[in-house]
């Protein structure tokens, strides 16, 4: 359990920290700033997302007594018994995720290839023993899109800000964001063009390995030859490439079992 005070370290997923009454845990990750604070009554949880300047790549907490300026929302929350132990669980989005390959992608007829997308995770704020969830907060300002045929039929989804690539290393790794391999077979005889597909997210579990980065396992879309539908399924084990991983969180929805298939237009909108 961590104890330190006034010291700057790397923040770490999964892990309790311990506070005293009226200390302050101040966390910087991303382009959001994160402060939480135990009195002997209540938590109290406060956050701000800065407009991007530079493309920050590490994530650091601090214990001490500090507070933001006045402006900066505040949250309180009741604190039950005498538990003075914080814990931070990441969690996937919880609608799907539209990605973007670096430039459109055309799959020739009967190809497949994988390409390998970031998205951003949400913060849990967890107090005590049990883990109670206090609040979420987005580590990055949520932009919405819609999939789908038209205005009547499709759905909402969020859009992330980072591209898919072919190549694994050319992926920026950050510890609010989580990596998935997308395989995409194409069963047609005609090529098909990727320009954006949506990630199902909501039935992806997060995974810890040993550099701190945080993975899911990975999706397979496979289009069929009428093209007018996709079957999705996600893969039971995790990429060989993320290394050791512990799971830290759960899917926010339980996969259904077989083959997911969905209209093509849902898919890649």
């Amino acid at each position: 359990m961590s104890t330190q005070t006034d010291s700057r370290r790397d923040g770490v997923w999964a892990q309790p920290y311990e506070l005293a009454s009226g200390q302050t845990q101040h966390h910087k990750l991303g382009h959001v700033r994160l402060w939480v604070t135990l009195l002997d009554q209540e938590w109290q949880v406060r956050s701000e997302t800065r407009a991007p300047e530079t493309d920050p790549v590490g994530w650091t907490e601090s214990i001490g007594h500090q507070l933001p300026q006045t402006s900066v929302s505040l949250q309180r929350f009741i604190r039950q018994g005498d538990s003075s132990v914080v814990t931070f669980i990441p969690a996937v989005a919880n609608l799907p995720t539209v990605i973007r390959p670096y430039h459109p992608l055309t799959i020739p007829g009967g190809a497949r290839c994988t390409i390998y997308v970031g998205t951003v995770v949400w913060m849990k704020i967890c107090a005590g023993a049990s883990q109670t969830l206090l609040t979420e907060v987005p580590l990055a300002a949520p932009s919405f899109t819609w999939v789908g045929r038209n205005t009547m039929e499709g759905e909402l989804c969020y859009s992330s800000s980072s591209f898919g690539r072919l190549v694994l290393d050319a992926l920026p790794k950050r510890p609010w964001r989580a990596t998935t391999p997308v395989t995409i077979i194409n069963r047609r005889t005609e090529p098909l063009v990727l320009e954006r597909f949506s990630l199902p997210t909501p039935l992806l579990s997060l995974h810890l390995n040993e550099r701190g980065q945080l993975w899911t396992p990975g999706v397979v879309v496979e289009v069929a030859t009428d093209m007018n539908s996709a079957s999705l399924h996600v893969d039971e084990a995790l990429l060989v490439a993320a290394g050791p991983c512990v799971k830290v969180a759960p899917a926010r929805e339980k996969p259904a079992k077989g083959r997911l298939v969905r209209a093509i237009d849902r898919v890649f909108g």
